[in-house]
């Protein structure tokens, strides 16, 4: 079973960058797509609810911003799309799905980073954080395999971005965004790209927009797929997809045992 998560900076934007077809192509059973940017009536028709695929959006409050959708060759029961706080859900950031005995929570995390780039925001950030962690801690203290995709918004360690020192003060890689991760992970959660890849230096899943970066591999591995203890033990294989375009992020990828559906 592959899973893909990818930040696809407006679904509106990518639908003419050949979106649609990488969908078809990419043999995925289920893509979780972050920072649609669009209600579910603005979404292009054909990305809408494409042949072969059930979908579902999430959109926030505010036009043109953060947004998350769902797209699934399984039909699954939704669980979820919000966190009980207002100032959480009105930005549409979060839909939790069940396939079988899977559930995936696909998920735009907040950045750090305020209106005047500075770091303003880590304080919501962080309890954003918290919030969902205990939101599906019951469920991981249940056993249930827990897939959790998306842009995290945090690079965990050193080797997820090229100029860590030069970074050490900024949203993102904050010690207090860090010890968020490491929490999750302290806790039994599977970075599933490090559990396969665990020196693996120089992948990364987003770049700034700025000309020449991409290209020079100035990026961050933002974008993670944390495996709960039942899931983890279904998995087979992790990648970022770094020559995938469109957006400033790529997409990364998960595959699990298909017997992670009970």
């Amino acid at each position: 079973m592959r899973i893909v998560s990818w930040n696809v900076n407006g679904l509106r934007a990518v639908s003419s960058k050949g979106f649609g077809q990488w969908l078809a192509d990419e043999h995925a059973d289920v893509v979780g797509v972050q920072e649609t940017r669009a209600t579910e009536a603005q979404v292009p028709e054909a990305l809408r609810k494409p042949d072969g695929f059930h979908t579902h959006f999430v959109a926030a409050q505010r036009g043109g911003y953060s947004g998350v959708g769902l797209y699934a060759r399984r039909a699954f029961e939704l669980t979820g799309t919000t966190l009980g706080v207002k100032t959480f859900d009105a930005e549409g950031r979060m839909q939790i799905a069940r396939i079988g005995a899977l559930t995936i929570a696909n998920v735009y995390f907040p950045n750090g980073s305020g209106p005047d780039h500075d770091n303003s925001r880590v304080g919501f950030k962080l309890r954003f954080y918290r919030k969902l962690y205990a939101a599906l801690e019951p469920r991981v203290a249940a056993g249930e395999p827990i897939v959790v995709m998306g842009d995290f918004n945090t690079a965990p360690d050193e080797i997820d971005l090229a100029r860590p020192k030069e970074n050490a003060k900024t949203s993102g890689f904050l010690p207090e965004e860090r010890k968020e991760i490491a929490r999750w992970k302290k806790a039994g959660w599977v970075d599933s790209y490090r559990a396969v890849h665990p020196d693996k230096r120089d992948e990364y899943s987003w770049w700034s927009q700025r000309f020449g970066v991409r290209a020079r591999n100035v990026g961050w591995r933002i974008d993670l797929a944390m495996l709960s203890p039942a899931a983890s033990k279904h998995l087979k294989d992790a990648a970022i997809h770094t020559t995938v375009m469109g957006s400033d992020h790529c997409p990364i990828s998960v595959d699990l045992d298909d017997r992670v559906l009970g």
